[in-house]
């Protein structure tokens, strides 16, 4: 019977040594001295499985093990307890510099890598005109690749790993190097990968391009799994650890702590939101709107200590997470005066819907003059439009064609 899953990590744990001087390291291989070292634990217990065709993010911030991770399933590091199972040609593009033989030209890399992974000469020979293609490097193809830039050998490396027909990608923040041509060639290429079923497993900093591209997002936190779930859900959970950390008050938990208690919401509670409503143009709270009907988004708080100028804000998501519009009352101009403990404050957004048909999220927050958050609800509404027209991108604008008619010949 065949498996469910492509990648299988099971109770990985990944230990280091670390020694206070260099001497140590020998003295550890001793029977009769004493090294001075200590532990460091990069990944402890981790356990999830990827499905054929799911594109999985690993998020978190640096140095929470998603590197060490991509490693160990890719084969390079072996973990100290637990096993990963893998199955399928894996194509590995990790940290910049890894893979390819300085000395060798971009061309004798590429063959390189191609019979790593067990590709004949034929097939690399009938895969190179699209790698090189895609890479488009021009004569630095027949270079050695220790003269290339970072943006240079990134589109090297990706257009082979690619091309290489993986059944398992496994790609590392290497493509951050690269540039806003190239990163929307990759974009592409990973949606075209989703639609051939090849399995993609990935660590980016972009939250953006996660809740675009992913299927399933894994929040990592000091080489633990804090949330294995939704791209939306992962990312609004460390966004919002990302944000309470900033707070530096005495009496802060631990980053562990703080991650297994953040949530969607997020703030210091000077204020609190109530409630959040949308209305068509007669007022009547409704998730459906026509494109071109006004819409209003109102939002509720009490304020539970004085404050001063608050803002309140919305931002209004794509259903991948795209962010498509987004203000508040500093950016209109509109001061909102002083506020007393209970107090309660009532502000309505006024817009004209102009987006395409398809659906949608609502974020609010009342922030503080200097944008602390006080308190921040992510994706707290959802509502579609709808439209008789399709039209591409997520704006509708109104648009008036002209058009004249020309005979050749004519001097008019």
């Amino acid at each position: 019977m065949a498996l469910a899953f492509v990648i299988s990590v099971q109770n990985v744990s990944k230990r280091y040594s670390l020694f206070r001087h260099p001497v140590d390291r020998l003295l550890e291989m001793s029977p009769f001295g004493r090294a001075d070292v200590s532990e460091f634990w990069a990944l402890r217990d981790i356990n999830f499985e990827v499905r054929r065709g799911e594109v999985v993010a690993l998020i978190g911030p640096n140095g929470s093990g998603k590197s060490t991770l991509l490693q160990v399933i890719s084969g390079i590091l072996q973990p100290t307890m637990g096993r990963v199972l893998c199955t399928g040609r894996i194509a590995a593009l990790l940290e910049l510099g890894a893979g390819f033989n300085p000395e060798f030209t971009g061309r004798e890399n590429v063959y390189l890598n191609g019979e790593i992974l067990g590709l004949s000469r034929k097939e690399i020979d009938a895969a190179f005109p699209h790698i090189e293609a895609f890479a488009e490097i021009g004569a630095f193809i027949d270079r050695p690749v220790k003269e290339y830039s970072s943006g240079m050998y990134v589109r090297l490396a990706f257009a082979t790993a690619i091309h290489v027909e993986p059944e398992v990608l496994i790609v590392d923040e290497a493509l951050s190097v690269g540039d806003a041509i190239f990163a929307a060639r990759c974009i592409q290429k990973f949606e075209e990968l989703r639609r051939r079923q090849v399995t993609v497993l990935l660590v980016s900093h972009d939250l953006g391009l996660v809740k675009r591209l992913s299927d399933r997002a894994i929040f990592m936190l000091n080489g633990k799994v804090v949330l294995d779930g939704t791209p939306k859900d992962a990312v609004n959970r460390y966004v919002g650890f990302v944000l309470e950390r900033e707070n530096n008050a005495p009496d802060r938990p631990s980053d562990e702590a703080l991650a297994a208690t953040t949530s969607f919401r997020h703030g210091d509670g000077t204020s609190r939101i109530l409630e959040v409503q949308m209305l068509n143009a007669n007022h009547v709270s409704t998730k459906a709107f026509q494109r071109g009907e006004s819409m209003t988004i109102r939002v509720r708080a009490r304020f539970s200590q004085a404050a001063a100028s608050p803002v309140v804000g919305i931002l209004i998501r794509s259903r991948i997470g795209m962010d498509v519009f987004g203000t508040n009352t500093r950016i209109e101009g509109v001061d909102l005066g002083s506020y007393a403990t209970g107090d309660i404050l009532d502000v309505q957004f006024q817009l004209d819907c102009l987006l395409s048909r398809q659906e949608y999220t609502v974020t609010v927050a009342t922030q503080h003059a200097d944008g602390l958050s006080q308190d921040w609800l992510d994706d707290v509404l959802d509502f579609s439009v709808v439209d008789t027209r399709d039209v591409a991108g997520v704006l509708n604008l109104n648009t008036h064609i002209q058009f004249t008619r020309h005979h050749e010949g004519s001097n008019s």
